[in-house]
């Protein structure tokens, strides 16, 4: 997967070196098309593993925490009442 990536960078910077702006537009043209391969292929396996996941549906009734009602008490600060 890095290797077209790799390849499309090493003829970039030697089209830099040469300062020849037709190939250096020709390799930035190369590496965002191996950039954009390489992202639909992440894309694709993410979302094969998104849909392989169990608990991972709309229901989520098995990965909710569970909620508990509690009693509190308000506390009240005196320090505001003793700056007087």
């Amino acid at each position: 997967k890095l290797g077209p990536i790799n390849e499309a960078i090493e003829e970039l910077k030697k089209a830099h070196d040469e300062q020849d702006i037709d190939a250096c537009k020709a390799g930035i043209e190369k590496l965002n098309a191996a950039f954009q391969e390489a992202s639909a292929e992440m894309q694709a396996a993410a979302q094969e593993g998104a849909d392989a996941s169990p608990g991972s549906d709309a229901s989520g009734n098995d990965s909710e925490p569970e909620v508990t009602d509690v009693d509190f008490e308000e506390v009240k600060d005196d320090t505001d009442e003793k700056k007087d």
